[in-house]
């Protein structure tokens, strides 16, 4: 497994949709690998979801893992869909490996029935909710080359990490 190194904000890949990944190569040892990568990007750099254009590849994959009281499973999206978002909104704090160092206050539909497919080309449908329903969201944005900060409607929650430790986080039970 390798480490990939993480597109930063600025860099054109991140702004763009992300192609559909042929069903055909996922059983590869190829993607296979590329999976774990993503995976050991991720952990490696402290996040808990990771989408392929943040390691400068336009394809429509996603891996998160968040352990804990409040987390989620491992999980793998392939060509990843919303089919439905529950009425009710959240507002949690967001941030993201490819823009460093800042949190910002995002709202989002606080249940998704999310359907894609998994690390076996096996179609997948399920509900999510809260942290992890507004992860898969985050991720997804990126397949459609948004950024957290495009979804923010108060910027002046826009805070550099130093600031959300020293100030915010008290404040914040949930974080993305």
């Amino acid at each position: 497994m390798a480490v990939l190194p993480i597109a930063k904000v600025g860099n054109p890949i991140l702004r763009n949709i992300s192609t559909p990944v042929d069903v055909e190569t996922i059983g590869s040892r190829t993607f296979q690998t590329f999976l774990d990568d993503m995976f050991e990007t991720m952990v490696e750099n402290d996040g808990i979801g990771l989408a392929a254009p943040q390691v400068a590849r336009s394809t429509q994959v996603v891996v998160m893992d968040c352990s804990g009281d409040n987390g989620f499973p491992k999980t793998i999206l392939i060509n990843p869909k919303i089919l439905f978002y529950g009425p009710q909104q959240t507002e949690m704090w967001e941030g993201c490996l490819s823009i460093d160092n800042l949190r910002g206050q995002v709202t989002r539909p606080s249940m998704i029935r999310v359907q894609a497919l998994d690390q076996h080309g096996v179609l997948q449908e399920w509900d999510a909710s809260g942290l992890y329903a507004v992860c898969i969201q985050h991720e997804m944005d990126h397949l459609l080359g948004k950024l957290f900060i495009d979804r923010m409607t108060d910027m002046s929650t826009l805070t550099q990490l130093q600031e959300f430790d020293t100030y915010w986080k008290d404040e914040s039970t949930q974080e993305v």
